[in-house]
């Protein structure tokens, strides 16, 4: 059975040669993979520097995104197109114009937060959410302007419906489950789902075991979550967003989780991933899984990657400088 274009919305792996070939055994077409988090300014100019030498170090096997052609075209040459991102706004510092050069530099989707308060917007994990500052809409707008897609998987309830509301595109939520399966601050609840769809975005769900529910969740439990949000907000509304941060340490984990927040963090250990999903090669037991509950081959295309590339296809635009949009 051919496999359909499969993207992954968003992956935090530390990028070894492993990781790739994963992916490649997996039939990943491509791939959103985090760059920066908790980075200012120079620390993800760094990143970046790292991102080009990867590119021609594997030339032949990757390509970097900065439009939907460049996934085709990658998928033609069979090789893994790559889709750089942010998962928060901290490499913006309190300049929005860094967006500019960030996107030159080929950055295309920015989470708007991490988890905590930034001066954009407030966190899953703050007691109470702020929503939207005025400088966070301003670099919604200009996001907007540029052609970069607004994710709000981390982000705060209120914060997210109010960056819905504030985009003039349609918004992601890269990572995520719906809150009933797993009540988790970091899954999202039905009238956030609902209203990302109804302005046309994505929802990508997510393999990550803490917001699955643990290890123990099977793969039939997770395909019917998924069958079932396709009932809730539509079959063009849905995607995957494995979330996969393979070849990292514990160490890393505190590092990711408390940035420059916590000069004392407790230790952390990364969880157990489940038997039928823990590296990228596994995507093929997870469309068969969604398969074996009723996805026919049109809507397996579509939530393996037709949704994604048709959410890039809206929102990103080569050339864009900001101004007005047609």
């Amino acid at each position: 059975m051919t496999q359909p274009l499969l993207i992954d919305g968003c992956e935090i792996n530390n990028w070894t040669p492993q990781v790739i070939d994963d992916l490649a055994k997996g039939g990943v077409g491509a791939v959103q993979a985090t760059c920066a988090v908790w980075e200012d300014a120079r620390g993800t100019l760094d990143r970046l520097m790292g991102w080009r030498q990867r590119f021609a170090q594997y030339s032949d096997r990757l390509v970097h995104v900065r439009s939907p052609d460049d996934i085709r075209a990658a998928a033609d040459s069979h090789r893994l197109g790559v889709l750089l991102g942010f998962q928060n706004t901290a490499p913006i510092e309190d300049d929005p114009r860094l967006l500019d050069l960030y996107h030159e530099l080929g950055v295309r989707v920015v989470q708007l937060t991490y988890n905590v308060q930034n001066a954009v917007a407030a966190g899953c994990l703050e007691p109470h959410d702020s929503g939207l500052s005025l400088f966070g809409r301003r670099v919604v707008e200009r996001m907007n302007a540029l052609g970069m897609l607004v994710d709000c998987s981390h982000v705060g309830d209120r914060s997210t419906r109010e960056a819905v509301d504030a985009s003039s595109d349609p918004i992601a939520l890269t990572h995520t489950n719906p809150r009933w399966f797993c009540d988790h601050p970091r899954n999202t609840p039905d009238d956030i789902l609902t209203a990302v769809a109804d302005r046309g975005g994505v929802v990508g769900v997510t393999t990550y075991p803490t917001f699955i529910g643990g290890p123990q969740v099977t793969l039939r439990q997770f395909c019917t979550m998924v069958a079932t949000l396709v009932d809730q907000i539509g079959v063009d509304h849905v995607a995957l967003g494995s979330d996969l941060s393979r070849e990292w340490t514990d160490a890393d984990l505190v590092t990711l989780r408390n940035g420059r927040l916590n000069p004392d963090p407790e230790p952390a250990r990364w969880p157990r991933w489940q038997d039928w999903f823990g590296t990228a090669a596994d995507f093929p037991v997870l469309l068969d899984g969604l398969r074996a509950v009723g996805f026919d081959e049109p809507a397996l295309a579509a939530v393996a990657g037709g949704n994604w590339l048709r959410l890039y296809d809206a929102v990103f635009r080569e050339g864009a400088t900001g101004g007005t949009r047609s």
